[in-house]
């Protein structure tokens, strides 16, 4: 079990969403900006729905961080929810022993896609209102508030996470024209300025078009986003047993984002259908001025082999599907009267694709950042770094990496 624990808590209309991050090192400087930063990415996205008018996502640190440094002892995170001042009586954690809430619980009729069906059966809920509260995307706030914890040390550590859209609603970039090796062949700039996280300007006003129709007629838009993690070293992870190889971990860990149902590390359903001699990535000599030693002209293993990091750019790409509620909802069953009835509709997202990939962003960073600590160890952080560095130095003197 790796030292580097994230946990979170809360409901979508609850007070808070919570976050609790245990192993991060004493002396990493922390402040709330480092964390608003990425709430408020998640909440933008061209497609994104009323709830997000009403929030103004910041983070509070209430343990673990004293005079701007981490203490070593476990971050706790709170994110107010401003929408829970509608819901206090809904929402309250006391008994109704009147059972006045209880005879107007939620609907009893599941969205064709949710958990509601499921956490029903699981929960023995009469009602949809306590699944959807739980697994609500709204939880994901919490995960990017303790990812970007995450982020923080990694780049302490020399390592960058990006994230960008690639498709949306059918409309597709040009990315699969991307060099794998070279993250600065990417316009991130561009990516965060635009309203769909796109950097290719023509394939952005189609997925605008896209979701403009999907709103005329009450539909729901899915796509695929792509996260890359780079100046991260080789030998992460580990091909001794299951549960050391890290790519296992990184697949589990985005495929546990809300509405995900495919994730690859680098083009792998693309390398499936081509043989080896263009799948696999030559090794060479690289011998100038500057170092001699071993390098890549290709990065088509997504930056891990045999579930250790190459230390090439890690690259994963996930597929999200369309958002389960709708305008125009799907047929189902009244659960309570056991009669054919039209899904369930709480308010929603057209497409959540770019708010997506900051929550990708923030799992790939939590993966990572506990393989760094499982790795280099340390109480503090400077510990922790003089062990990269030390290591890093050795893999240079060998010839088998050179942080560029």
């Amino acid at each position: 079990m790796s030292r580097l624990r994230m946990q979170t808590a809360g409901e979508s209309h609850g007070p808070y969403e919570v976050c609790v991050v245990e192993g991060i090192p004493a002396g990493l400087r922390l402040d709330p900006a480092d964390v608003d930063v990425d709430l408020v990415r998640r909440q933008q996205g061209y497609g994104r729905g009323a709830r997000m008018a009403v929030e103004a996502d910041k983070c509070e640190f209430v343990a673990g961080v004293r005079l701007g440094l981490t203490l070593g002892s476990p971050i706790a995170i709170l994110v107010s929810n401003k929408d829970h001042h509608n819901w206090v009586d809904v929402m309250r954690p006391g008994s109704d022993p009147a059972g006045a809430l209880a005879a107007t619980e939620a609907s009893a009729v599941p969205r064709p896609g949710h958990a509601d069906f499921a956490g029903m059966a699981k929960f023995h809920q009469r009602g949809i209102r306590s699944v959807l509260e739980r697994a609500s995307a709204r939880e994901t706030v919490a995960r990017v508030a303790g990812g970007a914890v995450c982020k923080r040390l990694l780049r302490e550590a020399g390592v960058t996470i990006r994230g960008r859209v690639v498709s949306l609603g059918g409309m597709n970039s040009d990315a699969e024209s991307v060099d794998y090796a070279r993250p600065d062949g990417i316009d991130w700039a561009a990516v965060e300025a635009s309203s769909v996280a796109c950097d290719d300007g023509t394939a952005e006003e189609a997925m605008r078009a896209a979701v403009d129709a999907a709103r005329t007629e009450g539909e729901s838009l899915g796509g695929v986003f792509e996260i890359w993690a780079w100046g991260v070293c080789p030998g992460l992870g580990s091909y001794c047993t299951f549960e050391g190889r890290l790519d296992a971990a990184l697949l589990g860990a985005v495929g546990s984002i809300p509405a995900v149902k495919g994730v690859e590390v680098g083009p792998a359903f693309a390398n499936s259908q081509k043989p080896g001699s263009q799948v696999h990535d030559a090794l060479v000599l690289r011998d100038d001025e500057e170092w001699r030693g071993v390098g890549r002209l290709t990065n088509r293993a997504g930056g891990l082999e045999g579930g250790v990091t190459n230390g090439m750019p890690i690259v994963i790409r996930a597929a999200m599907k369309p958002i389960p509620t709708m305008a125009t909802p799907l047929p189902s069953v009244d659960l309570a009267t056991m009669q054919v009835a039209p899904a369930h509709i709480e308010r929603s997202d057209i497409t959540a694709v770019p708010a997506a990939r900051v929550v990708g962003e923030a799992m790939v960073a939590y993966v990572l950042a506990g393989a760094y600590l499982d790795k280099f160890g340390g109480d503090t952080l400077d510990e922790m770094l003089r062990a990269v560095s030390g290591y890093e130095a050795d893999l240079e003197e060998r010839g088998l990496w050179r942080r560029s």
